[in-house]
């Protein structure tokens, strides 16, 4: 098959490095160097801008982030009291408004038989700003069955998004990308194919940048991100609207049983799935490989979320002054969830994953719900979703939905 139409989803003002309207025109890159890691202006004798660049005064602020919001810290008792004012809170400073109740007046083509399922494409309306194309999935029989929302991961790869984890049956012209970034990450699997393989309805879309809407740039994504906010809304806060919009689309499918509905996701898709299942009733469960840290343990020079321009998907102004990452995710408390990662993933101090996890733990017990949270270090690999890894997220689906 052909390319899908680049009219549907497709923004001028994220494609290529011609949308300078928006973005402004990228400086060369000695001088983005020059930015960063050039000399830093000296206030008093002293250095104001540090390694990272972090500003000196970076370890008065951390100290700062106490997280008042969080569950045991809050003056709020009742956990459902408390989950609900998390995430109105959360809700709030995403800033893109939670009243879309645009219809998703899907559109179904592309439709082709596949070894133990069927593979469609369906274009709908996440916001009603835009429509988005996605890849579906259903398996062979009767349903209704149980169903994953597959959220892609980052890579700074931007001219697949879906296409990273379902087999473009659709576009041959992605298909040599795909395929790639399967073996480099996946260990050659499609994972949205497999898992319809076993029996589950996947979804899976494009974020905004990706796929058949982009491909953005990489040093575009800072500009795509200031001009949100100037434009008064939130480039993170759009995708965490748009993954619980995609999982109440996939509830509400006849096809699906809407109880027995998880988020899957690698990476920046792991962020998302925690982060849907934390906004987003309609999610029975979740599984989140290679994305789960303390905030303070990651902000440390050299870490790549200090860099900017990807980091900005993942940022809600003004959250840590309330709530921590596994805070968030805490939100979903006590349906299940899984959190893997590698012990070599140099994106995630091992530090920082065992704050996380040691929250995570504790507010999972006291649900009297510690067997519904399943959490695991995989001492011997880094920033991958290898087959052994994916088998066992698949097995433990099958057991908790």
């Amino acid at each position: 098959m052909g390319a899908p139409d680049p009219a549907v989803g497709r923004r001028a003002f994220v494609a290529g490095t011609g949308a300078a309207l928006l973005t402004g025109a990228v400086a060369p890159a000695d001088a983005r160097e020059a930015a960063v890691e050039g000399p830093a202006a000296a206030v008093d004798g002293r250095t104001a801008v540090v390694e990272g660049p972090l500003p000196d005064f970076h370890p008065a602020l951390k100290a700062e982030l106490t997280f008042p919001l969080a569950w045991g810290k809050s003056p709020i008792r009742d956990f459902r009291a408390w989950s609900r004012a998390a995430r109105a809170k959360v809700e709030e400073l995403l800033v893109v408004g939670r009243q879309d109740r645009t219809p998703y007046a899907p559109e179904f083509t592309d439709r082709r038989r596949q070894d133990g399922y069927t593979g469609e494409l369906v274009t709908l309306s996440l916001t009603r700003h835009e429509r988005v194309r996605a890849a579906l999935l259903t398996p062979d029989g009767p349903g209704p069955f149980p169903a994953v929302l597959l959220l892609h991961d980052h890579g700074a790869k931007f001219d697949i998004g879906k296409e990273k984890l379902v087999r473009p049956w659709y576009d041959d012209t992605r298909l040599a990308s795909a395929q790639g970034w399967s073996e480099r990450y996946f260990s050659g699997r499609f994972v949205g194919d497999e898992l319809a393989r076993r029996g589950y309805v996947v979804l899976c879309a494009d974020a905004l940048g990706w796929g058949d809407r982009g491909p953005l740039a990489y040093d575009q994504q800072q500009a795509l991100a200031s001009n949100f906010y100037n434009l008064g809304s939130s480039l993170a806060g759009l995708m965490a609207r748009e993954d619980a919009r995609a999982a109440g689309f996939l509830a509400g499918l006849d096809r699906v049983d809407r109880g027995r509905v998880a988020a899957v996701g690698f990476s920046m898709g792991a962020f998302r799935a925690w982060q849907a299942a934390a906004l987003s009733d309609d999610l029975a469960a979740a599984a989140a490989v290679c994305w789960m840290t303390g905030l303070k343990e990651m902000m440390v020079p050299g870490n790549n979320t200090l860099r900017g321009q990807s980091s900005y998907y993942m940022l809600h102004p003004g959250l840590p002054r309330f709530l921590d990452f596994p805070d968030v995710a805490s939100i979903a408390a006590p349906r299940p969830m899984l959190f893997f990662d590698g012990g070599l993933d140099p994106l995630f101090p091992a530090e920082g994953v065992r704050a996380a996890h040691d929250r995570l733990r504790s507010v999972w017990r006291s649900r009297h719900a510690e067997e519904r949270l399943h959490l695991k270090s995989w001492p011997d690999l880094g920033h991958v979703f290898v087959d052994r890894m994916q088998d066992e997220v698949f097995d433990w689906l099958d057991t908790v939905l």
